[in-house]
Order: C-alpha cells, then structure tokens, then sequence
C-alpha cells in the first residue's frame, strides 16, 4: 500500500507512465511538499528537557559563585568560618554528629576531612559546576544525579549562614528537589522509553510558581502601604532587577517552575526538525503511546508510579504549613519549615526601602586617625555603589554576596553584623583571601592601612541633564555620619579572640 500510494502522488503529478496531462501544468511548476506532522498536546517530554537545562543553568551560576567566594566567607580564615559554626552546632548537640546534629544543619561537610576546609569547599563547589553543567549541555540526567547536586548544594546553604539566608537558596534547593523526580532512576537517556515526565511532578512546580507569586503579592498587599498606594515602583525599580543581577539569579530561577506551565505542543519551536532530531523522536513517542497503553508495561513502571504517588504526598503534606502562613494575617516571607528545604514559603519586598544607604569602608596610613590632615582613602566593593563616577553594574544572573550583604548592613548597626567588623581586621592586614572579593584596593603594592574606618552615606542616582551627570557622576551621595570608629589591628585582638576568629597577620 505505501508503494501504490507513493506512485498515485507520482500519477497525479506527472500523469500515467511519465506523461504530463494538460490539466497537471499548474501543479507541476509549483510542487508542493507536505507539511511536518505537529506535536500533539498533553505530553512533557520536551518540557522535561528545557526544565533540566534550565534548572543545570543556575545550579551552574550558583555553584560557580560558591567557588568564587566561599574561601574568603566561609573557608579557613573566612569572615565567617564554617568550622567554627559546625563546632558551635555540634556542642549544641551534646557534641557529637548524631540525628539532632544531621536535623540541625544537613550537610555531608559533617563527615568530610576539616584539616583543610577550603579544599572542602572548593571540592563540593567544583563537583556540583561539573555535574551542573554536563547537564547544560547534554540535557541527559537521572535521579541519582540531580539527588547529588541537591545534597551538594544543601550542604553549602547549611554552612553558608548569614551569605546564604536568602529566599534563592530555599527556592533554588526546592526547585532542584522536584528535578530529582523528573528524572529515570539509572538511565541518562534525554528520552527514557518508559520514563514519562510525571503529571504529579509536572504540577508539583506548578504548585511552586502558584506559591511564589501569591506568596510575593500577599506580602506586598499586607506589607507597605505604597503598594496599595501604587506608589511603590517610583523605588522598586530604580535599579533594574534581572538585568542588573540585583536579586542575584532570583528571578532567572522564579522562570524555571513557570516552563512546566508548557507542554511539548508549546515548547515544539525550541527543538530542530531534522528527520532524526529530538522533535521527531517524541513525534514518534506521540505516534505509539496508543500501542503503549494495551501492552504490559515493565515491573519497574510500577514502582516508578508508586514512588511518584509518595512524592505527591509529600509534598502535600509539607504543604500544610506553607498554605496555613499564606492565609495569616502575620505572613512570614521567605522561610522554610524543614531543615531539608523541600517546601518553603516564599514573598519578596513585604516592604520598600525609600533610601538607598551604603558602608563606605575607608583606609588611612596616618599615626593618628583624628588628625584633620590624615587623608582616608576607600575601598571599592565590585558591584556596590561607592565611586560616584562608577555607573551601577550588570551582573545578572552572578552575585556578589558580600556587596548584598553590606547593603543589608547599611540598614542596621556594626553591633548586629559584627563580621564587618572581621572585614575591617583583614583590610588592616591586606588580606588577600578577602581583597579578591573587592574591585580595588588602595593600599596595593604598599604597606596596609593602620587604621580602618566604616562612613554612612546615602545614595540617589543623579538626575540625566543634571549638572552632576554632565560631571559624569551616576550617584549623588551625602553623609549620614559614622558607621563604626577607626580601628586598628591591636584594638581589635580582644574583640577577635573572643570570637575565635584568629588576629589577621599584616602582610
């Protein structure tokens, strides 16, 4: 029959035994070649592969920064040493690494060698870019995989403390949990034959965009008033979010459980249409699920159902809390109730800062930091507003933590963020680790500043046409006053020993 139907499309083209009809000139000059079959909708298997490639994205980013920083913020000599936090948490613990420890702070840092803590993290942050991006690249991952990239990268957030307390960890590590359940269990196959993406899994990242926008619009409306004023945008967006990277990958992450709103009919137009290419391979998946479903499926099948029902339950279950503080008048923003992250409350901006405030940390070679004539020189964070002549920086998605959280530092005192305060000990000692954190360095290449001091300004871009634009400034700053005295190495070494945090040494 394929032949026959083959030779009638050739007969009425050019008519019986080769011979052009009169009435075949038309179509003979212009022959037209049938169309490519569509996608079907209702199936994910394209969704799963964009969602798996997204998701390796910003585990990419994330794991990359953690390579970057994670020395200098929570390595060996950080401001903010892991080891130190691990001790605290295990003498909590009636010292030693139980259940109540594993509870309290899930990290596979609890059995790993802490002679040498920056090749620790250095080895958990390389393993997870490699795993990361091999995903990117092939679209080819299994359970077993993105388990691993979930655990590596819950163990950073539950050692990072104060640089990684943010709502993108919880979310990135909810995110990337639902990705373990896309997945076959052992197969790297893009397209498991008997592997289907999960409808439960597919609207479990539904459940989390529905979360995350409702969360982020119930915060707002319960939050500042200038919301409900509609006033609030003439602040919110005076740094444009995710091209700026102000957020850092918050809202490139907050796209990817919004992909498995698309099913393969939608997505169709990211994929080639070669004969052999991925499209042509699910057209082909679409072609037999009718004989699929009359015929026996594999034992494994089953399990695969079972193990997908129990997900579903457990994310119904962690549920519970996450919808009864949606509805509550006290809504809390951005927390999770689990140690493990699975399930987490979400909502950004409950309340609008009007101000732009900024630390300036400023650096001094003179005897005495009261003299009028000491010319105090600053330090320039890689992305924080300092120079005004400096225009604001484009990122997105990387970010800088430590510039997050002096911004977040401006907001309050040097008593509440004493790691400030270890960052002013280590510009007094030319720290290395710390300076590749910050963009420059003014004490380079000559001996380190002897007294460290922390200025408030307040900062608002320059108007366009103004005189200070015409002068080439993007900021206009006054001074608030003191953020923290000048200080000098010996001034702090009670203060540091108190902290266990060791006395810098001046380089």
């Amino acid at each position: 029959m394929a032949s026959s139907g083959a030779d009638l499309r050739r007969r009425g083209r050019w008519g019986a035994a080769g011979e052009s009809g009169a009435g075949d000139a038309p179509e003979a000059k212009q022959p037209c070649s049938p169309s490519a079959p569509a996608l079907q909708p209702g199936t994910f298997w394209l969704t799963r592969l964009v969602l798996l490639r997204s998701t390796a994205f910003i585990y990419c980013v994330a794991f990359l920064v953690a390579y970057h920083q994670n020395k200098a913020l929570i390595g060996e000599r950080g401001l903010l040493p892991c080891k130190l936090y691990l001790e605290e948490v295990k003498r909590y613990t009636k010292g030693k690494v139980n259940l109540d420890t594993l509870s309290y702070a899930p990290t596979i840092v609890w059995f790993l060698d802490w002679s040498n803590m920056d090749a620790v993290l250095d080895g958990v942050a390389l393993s997870g870019l490699a795993l990361s991006a091999f995903v990117l690249v092939t679209a080819c991952a299994n359970m077993v995989l993105m388990a691993t990239l979930w655990t590596l990268y819950l163990s950073l957030v539950n050692v990072g403390q104060i640089w990684y307390s943010f709502g993108w960890e919880s979310q990135l590590l909810e995110t990337g949990f639902l990705g373990i359940f896309l997945c076959p269990l052992w197969t790297l196959s893009r397209l498991p034959k008997y592997t289907p993406p999960s409808r439960i899994v597919i609207w479990a990242y539904r459940w989390l965009i529905f979360r995350i926008m409702l969360g982020a619009g119930l915060i707002k409306i319960r939050g500042d008033r200038c919301w409900r004023a509609l006033t609030c945008m003439n602040y919110h967006y005076e740094v444009l979010l995710i091209i700026s990277g102000n957020l850092s990958f918050l809202n490139w992450l907050t796209i990817v459980p919004s992909i498995a709103c698309f099913d393969d009919a939608s997505l169709a137009f990211l994929f080639s249409s070669k004969e052999k290419g991925t499209k042509a391979q699910v057209l082909g998946i679409q072609a037999n699920e009718a004989t699929r479903k009359t015929s026996p499926l594999p034992y494994g099948c089953y399990i695969r159902r079972g193990l997908n029902i129990s997900f579903g339950l457990l994310i119904t279950v962690l549920s519970v809390p996450v919808v009864v503080n949606l509805l509550s008048s006290k809504q809390v923003m951005n927390t999770s109730f689990n140690s493990l992250r699975i399930v987490n409350t979400y909502g950004a901006f409950g309340s609008v800062t009007k101000e732009r405030t900024e630390v300036i940390l400023q650096g001094t070679s003179s005897l005495d930091p009261k003299d009028p004539d000491a010319i105090w020189e600053e330090y320039e964070f890689k992305c924080k507003p300092g120079d005004m002549h400096r225009r604001p920086c484009l990122i997105s998605p990387y970010h800088y933590r430590l510039d997050w959280l002096m911004w977040f530092a401006a907001f309050q005192t040097y008593e509440q963020n004493e790691w400030i305060i270890h960052l002013a000990a280590k510009l007094l000692a030319n720290d290395k680790e710390v300076l590749s954190l910050m963009a420059t360095n003014p004490f380079e290449g000559k001996g380190p500043p002897r007294w460290v001091r922390g200025e408030h300004f307040r900062y608002k871009f320059s108007r366009p046409g103004g005189t200070h634009a015409a002068d080439g400034k993007w900021w206009i700053r006054k001074r608030i006053g003191p953020y923290f005295p000048p200080l000098n190495l010996e001034g702090l070494r009670k203060f540091l020993k108190a902290r266990n945090w060791p006395l810098p040494k001046r380089s």
